[in-house]
């Protein structure tokens, strides 16, 4: 098979592999559309701690069963499918909380094992869900970010009637936008830096988009959802809260970087922060919340590229172009 292999430190080769064997209880999948997140950029870069090298990225992906173990029992070939790219190991103290997502034995598909940037991958039947005949492969390959975004919210309290505000409109952030309009937020701000991000964040129902530095308000936003990952972000979204609002802090900071805080303000407010890493196991959920949000897909993807122009792909998804890149790896 053909596979997009990342060594690590930049480096990015189309190479030729021997297609996944079968263990008993795996599937072997033919991936259709893959999606690009911010993790496969760091892991191509080497940025991400887990990464192992050499390594068959993509973890956001659909598909469809081509060969089963001789123990699964749930899929047979021709089905199509989508993944929770997260093997936790169900018996840790994390699992056994409900937090597999902070499972002490993780394994992550497509970061410490090879992922979907591939013709065929294989995985656990455990991670496996069967797709909505109603959701087409863009939008199965979107419902693990809509995964992510769907825990954070469930960590947040209820946003219907109350003012939210978005730092940052990559495709994180404009999933966060789309659902917290589905969940009936009275007002949803944005600041992006990116004229074409904030553009986009109008049209996936942000009321007003606004250039770092240009936003005005202060201290009456009801929860904040930051998506940028910049420290700098954190440090202006806890300026911005009113008494008792509640930060979620979704975007990746660099592990090194900190912030000033003051714990009298927290103290003061009754500031709640809320981290929220991966997507615990809101899998099953976000399927069915992608299916009630309709054409998402064709809304949020803008660029879908040919698995050997996979470089293209890359840099594209680093541009302010781009809205959300997928790759197609599954032939004709």
């Amino acid at each position: 098979m053909r596979a997009v292999i990342f060594d690590g430190k930049g480096g990015i080769t189309l190479e030729e592999r021997a297609i996944p064997a079968l263990d008993a209880d795996t599937v072997l999948i033919v991936p259709e559309l893959v999606g690009i997140c911010g993790t496969d950029l760091h892991l191509l870069d080497g940025e991400y701690p887990l990464g192992r090298f050499p390594r068959i990225g993509g973890h956001e992906f659909s598909g469809k069963v081509v060969a089963t173990g001789a123990g699964v029992t749930r899929f047979a070939k021709g089905e199509r499918v989508c993944v929770d790219p997260n093997i936790a190991c169900g018996h840790c103290p994390m699992c056994r909380d409900d937090a597999p997502n902070l499972c002490l034995n993780l394994i992550p598909v497509g970061v410490t094992i090879d992922g979907a940037f591939a013709e065929y991958v294989a995985v656990p039947e455990k991670i496996v869900h069967a797709l909505p005949e109603s959701l087409d492969a863009r939008s199965g390959a979107l419902i693990e970010p809509m995964a992510c975004v769907v825990h954070a919210l469930e960590r947040a309290p209820s946003l219907e009637a109350r003012h939210v505000l978005v730092y940052g409109a990559g495709s994180i952030g404009l999933l966060a936008i789309a659902l917290v309009r589905h969940r009936k937020a009275a007002c949803i701000e944005v600041i992006e830096p990116s004229e074409t991000r904030r553009r986009a964040a109008i049209e996936m129902g942000a009321d007003s988009a606004y250039a770092p530095g240009t936003y005005e308000r202060c201290e009456d936003v009801h929860v904040v959802i930051e998506a940028s990952g910049h420290p700098s972000a954190v440090a202006d979204a806890l300026t911005r809260l009113a008494p008792r609002g509640t930060l979620v802090q979704m975007g990746v900071c660099a592990p090194e970087a900190s912030i000033a805080l003051r714990p009298y303000d927290l103290f003061k407010r009754e500031l709640t922060l809320i981290g929220s890493q991966s997507l615990a196991g809101s899998y099953g959920r976000a399927i069915g919340i992608m299916a009630e949000m309709g054409d998402l897909g064709t809304r949020l993807v803008s660029h879908v590229v040919d698995l050997e122009d996979a470089r293209t792909g890359f840099a594209l998804a680093r541009s302010e172009a781009a809205r959300k890149v997928m790759i197609r790896c599954m032939q004709d």
